[in-house]
């Protein structure tokens, strides 16, 4: 639910996100779900596009005719204002989105209206060209992956590719992103491949490598509540300011994703009484009870490390943390 300038109530609108690469196999799946009763059962559906394939959609084939196509070609004209209008211009309630490959998802939240919520996201991307994608425009390849719930790889050939090169590169991205291999004699197979954590999350105290830094951290901002009254002990740089509350101090590493451009400060909270003799960029080894809760710094909740013991050291060999 989203509210307007006068703190009113508005409906969500629920958009339907298909991201990936031309021909990639976003309209042939939009066209079948169109095509199914179960989702096309009426509504009034704005089907819009920010690209066009050579596969055109067949609007015969839909079970109901209250489906209203707008093109958007030029990245100017999909902004707030004039998606309001298309929209209203349909009469449609909801929204199913073909997004431009090469625009990014943080101009696709910037310009949608406050009251279009995106309720499902899915990529589909053509396995002959991924890798070279990945190689060369690894930042739009990331950009794609981390907004979707699943990843489809389409036209994936069994005898000539390698399930295990796909999976990690979407791994790099995303724990929760699901796979799914569209091969070349028409099966659908999900992956299974088994990604278990490079630390013991059972152990008494959970022992963090500084080469597993952003597995950790990405895993623990997903899944806060499985490291609850964890003990944790990791190599950290701190960061202090005057803003944050009494005897709280930020420990964390800068995690690259893809490239240079999106190296980024990644932190968790840290309490502890002798915050104040930190000054900020000093590494330390620190151990910690892990507490799951509501915290000022977060805008809700969070783990919050109750430190147990800090020991300054140097910074380590590769002090920019990876995934893989």
């Amino acid at each position: 639910m989203a509210f307007n300038n006068q703190n009113q109530e508005i409906e969500d609108i629920p958009v339907y996100l298909f991201v990936g690469f031309l021909e990639g196999g976003k309209t042939k799946f939009i066209q079948e779900t169109l095509e199914d009763k179960r989702f096309n059962n009426g509504e009034k559906t704005l089907l819009l596009l920010c690209e066009e394939g050579e596969e055109e959609y067949d609007f015969s084939k839909y079970p109901s005719q209250n489906i209203f196509q707008y093109v958007i070609d030029e990245q100017e004209d999909f902004n707030e204002q004039n998606l309001k209008k298309i929209l209203k211009e349909s009469g449609a309630t909801r929204v199913v989105l073909e997004y431009n490959g090469m625009w990014t998802i943080n101009d696709l939240f910037e310009n949608l209206p406050v009251e279009w919520a995106v309720y499902q996201a899915m990529c589909f991307v053509d396995s002959n060209t991924f890798l070279n994608y990945n190689a060369n425009m690894r930042s739009l390849v990331v950009d794609k992956i981390n907004v979707s719930e699943l990843v489809v790889f389409n036209r994936f050939d069994k005898n000539s590719m390698d399930q295990l090169e796909f999976h990690k590169i979407v791994r790099g991205v995303s724990r929760r992103t699901q796979i799914a291999y569209e091969t070349t004699d028409g099966e659908v197979a999900y992956d299974d491949i088994q990604d278990p954590l490079p630390f013991d999350i059972n152990a008494e105290e959970i022992i963090i490598k500084d080469e597993d830094y952003a597995l950790f951290y990405r895993d623990i901002m997903e899944e806060p509540e499985k490291y609850h009254n964890k003990k944790v002990s990791f190599r950290a740089a701190v960061v202090r300011d005057r803003k944050f509350p009494k005897n709280t101090f930020a420990a964390g590493r800068h995690v690259m994703t893809c490239c240079v451009e999106d190296i980024q400060y990644c932190w968790l909270v840290c309490e502890w009484e002798k915050a104040q003799m930190f000054d900020t960029r000093q590494w330390v080894k620190l151990t910690a009870k892990i507490s799951v809760q509501r915290h000022k710094l977060y805008q809700g909740k969070g783990p919050v490390l109750q430190v147990q013991s800090v020991v300054l050291t140097n910074a380590p060999e590769q002090e920019v943390a990876t995934f893989y």
